[in-house]
């Protein structure tokens, strides 16, 4: 989820095309369906690793709402819609970083066979949404975002089952909630780089709508400078009224 989940992104793509719409509609769906089974999940193991990937899942499933909302829209929208979509970001980082201390101080010990299993379910969707995002990795910030967010999920799902794995041969639970405190701190990093490119975005716009071409015949009206010669101006002489005395 960073110059937008995690990399430079650029404004110069063309706009997406019908194709693009497509996919974001499927991975809006399998994202959201995800979401579901990995709360359940999340409740029935007691792992705050698979509720930390489930809001995950929830907040991909809004971004791809987003995006397909701003889909063809100005890069000024597309932009406001990135860093909308960072600051929610963020939220859920800090979100997750709370749900880890509060399961870390209750000792709680998870179910590692239902972890592991979640896990690898999970991974298989994010890399079927990452199979059908990878033609449109390059573009503004918020398809870059898109593509970047689900890429470093797939790097979550693995660390959710490397935390089963922890928990299944320590028998305790620090393992998955060192998981979700290292994936609630990716999730805090991307939402800091979106944010920034999304703003260096509007600035650069906002840079360009304030710079209008003059109207046509005020430079004409304007007077022409005077020539400099580089030396002092000669003073305008002076006329010298002598009084004579009577």
């Amino acid at each position: 989820m960073s110059a937008c989940c995690s990399g430079p992104c650029s404004s110069s793509a063309p706009p997406p095309d019908g194709r693009y719409r497509k996919v974001l509609w499927a991975a809006l769906i399998i994202n959201f369906a995800m979401f579901g089974v990995e709360l359940a999940a999340s409740l029935a193991a007691g792992s705050v690793s698979l509720l930390a990937d489930s809001v995950d899942f929830l907040g991909d499933a809004a971004n791809y709402g987003v995006s397909l909302f701003v889909l063809g829209m100005a890069v000024a929208w597309r932009s406001r819609a990135a860093y909308a979509k960072g600051v929610v970001m963020g939220l859920f980082g800090v979100l997750v970083l709370a749900r880890a201390l509060w399961f870390g101080l209750d000792g709680h010990l998870p179910h590692a066979q239902a972890m592991g299993a979640v896990g690898v379910l999970a991974l298989a969707a994010n890399g079927a949404v990452a199979a059908m995002l990878y033609a449109f990795r390059h573009g503004d910030a918020n398809m870059r975002s898109v593509w970047l967010c689900t890429r470093n999920d797939m790097i979550g799902n693995l660390a959710v089952m490397l935390a089963a794995l922890g928990v299944f041969g320590t028998r305790a639970g620090w393992p998955d909630i060192v998981v979700a405190s290292i994936m609630a701190c990716l999730g805090l990093w991307a939402a800091r780089d979106v944010i920034r490119q999304a703003r260096a975005e509007l600035r650069a716009q906002a840079a360009a709508d304030g710079m209008p071409a003059p109207a046509e015949g005020v430079q004409g009206s304007m007077p022409a400078p005077m020539p400099t010669t580089g030396k002092a101006p000669i003073a305008a002489p002076v006329q010298v009224v002598e009084l004579r005395r009577r």
